[in-house]
């Protein structure tokens, strides 16, 4: 358990760091705006790990096992592409630090797909749900040093440090994997190639329900995505300063983040996977639905307290119980290529659902829109029907 705590604090870290942090640099050093815009593009590694995730399932390398030798590579890797962004002129060549940011998202991508499968194959069913809950807080305190105290630091040092001092960071992952266990490999590993990406879609696709599921995971925090992609511009509109907002919802709703995580991790070894997906999803919605409440108050620190502590204690406890999901279904012997392509899927509504709602607020306003995030939350709830029953584990 305290593996998958320290893993996620390795595989959070790095993430913020070619966004928030990036975007803040790029600025202070009067980067065009447009430049900065278009660097989200390095991140597309998250996107498409899927790709490179079968070469990590096929092959060994001669130290430390089949997962800690690849994670070993990718966190060194990453040790020194952190590094190297630093010492990058965002002015004076923007490409050259598009290509040292595109390093980070690799490795850090990389590092996601080996730490992700050894969590599945290191972990017993029944204690998924846990580990899950905890690797998601280790994440959330790793992109928290990474954004919060990378831009505090930036105050007082050169980014160049800020970056060198997160690269160091990374020590306690490190260490890590040099002392976990290597998890045994009961189902043997792919002997080729083709059999790394074939087999691994070939034994998904056909299992009851493959389809389903997919729909699921695009499907089932959607809604969540929708309401956060426009909260920061909700809060000021109805009145809250920046203060308020940094207070409130970042700090407080940080810590109600972790509180869901660890409850729904505890919950899910007392009640199962399935029956926390149903539970966790309902108050995912019915959270949804208090920002439309706030938008019919208006300005109210108390009720956007209540509101932010209920919120983010319910998107932690589900966002425990649908990466323990995607855990408890992939094959061990394809857990790093079956993993990669849920998780990649799980992006998806991140980015294109998120697009329009901009356009959703302009005609529908801020209570109609979170009604309707509200509401779109319901298909993905019915498809748990097919595949998750409330009697089934």
């Amino acid at each position: 358990m305290l593996v998958a705590l320290l893993m996620g604090f390795a595989c959070g870290l790095p993430l913020l760091l070619t966004i928030t942090v990036l975007q803040a640099w790029m600025k202070e050093e009067g980067v065009d705006l447009a430049v900065i815009g278009m660097m989200a593009l390095v991140g597309l590694p998250y996107t498409l790990k899927f790709l490179w995730a079968p070469f990590l399932d096929r092959f060994t390398l001669p130290f430390l096992g089949r997962r800690r030798g690849w994670l070993l590579v990718a966190q060194v890797a990453l040790f020194f592409s952190i590094a190297g962004l630093g010492l990058t002129a965002p002015k004076d060549n923007p490409w050259m630090l598009a290509f040292a940011a595109f390093l980070v998202t690799f490795f850090s991508a990389s590092q996601d797909i080996v730490v992700d499968a050894y969590r599945r194959e290191d972990l017993p069913d029944e204690e998924l749900g846990l580990g899950s809950s905890l690797y998601v807080n280790g994440y959330r305190i790793g992109m928290l040093l990474a954004s919060g105290g990378g831009l505090i630091m930036a105050d007082h040092m050169p980014f160049s440090m800020v970056y060198l001092i997160m690269a160091f960071c990374l020590a306690p992952g490190i260490i890590t994997t040099f002392f976990a266990p290597e998890p045994e490999t009961k189902l043997g590993t792919p002997k080729t190639i083709k059999e790394a990406v074939i087999e691994p879609m070939v034994e998904y696709f056909s299992r009851q329900g493959a389809l389903w599921i997919l729909a699921f995971i695009l499907l089932y925090k959607i809604g969540d995505t929708m309401a956060s992609a426009m909260t920061t511009p909700f809060y000021l509109d109805i009145g809250f300063s920046k203060t308020e907002i940094g207070t409130i919802v970042k700090l407080f709703g940080f810590w109600a983040t972790i509180a869901g995580s660890l409850a729904g991790g505890v919950l899910m070894l007392r009640l199962g996977i399935n029956r926390c997906l149903w539970y966790f999803g309902f108050l995912q919605a019915v959270s949804t639905a208090g920002f439309a409440v706030l938008a019919q108050i208006g300005h109210s620190i108390p009720f956007l307290s209540a509101v932010i502590a209920f919120e983010n204690l319910s998107s932690g406890m589900g966002t425990a119980a649908y990466v323990a999901f995607m855990a408890s279904i992939t094959n061990k012997k394809f857990t790093a290529t079956q993993y990669a392509l849920l998780s990649s899927l799980m992006g998806v509504p991140r980015v294109l659902a998120s697009a329009p709602t901009g356009f959703l607020v302009k005609s529908m306003g801020w209570e109609g829109f979170f009604i309707g995030c509200t509401l779109i939350a319901v298909p993905g709830m019915l498809l748990l029907i097919k595949f998750a029953s409330w009697d089934t584990e």
